[in-house]
């Protein structure tokens, strides 16, 4: 699925917590666990396009400066 497919992309390259940027991170960007991107490609991968780019976005959009983060696992 090229969704998968580009989630990997991003963060072989571009992902602060996975890729080339995370050396200037070494403890981690993300404020959850998963990272927001692991947790993306799980979701699409376990519930399709849809409804896991909808759980993916609630993600992101929780992923913010005043959010505690912590564990959040895929339901």
């Amino acid at each position: 699925m090229l969704a998968l497919l580009t989630i990997r992309a991003y963060q072989k390259t571009l992902s602060f917590d996975h890729g080339l940027p995370r050396r200037l991170f070494p403890n981690g960007y993300c404020r959850f666990h998963p990272t927001c991107s692991e947790y993306g490609y799980r979701a699409i991968d376990r519930h399709g396009l849809l409804r896991g780019g909808a759980l993916t976005l609630w993600r992101i959009l929780r992923c913010n400066p005043w959010s505690k983060g912590g564990l959040d696992e895929l339901v």
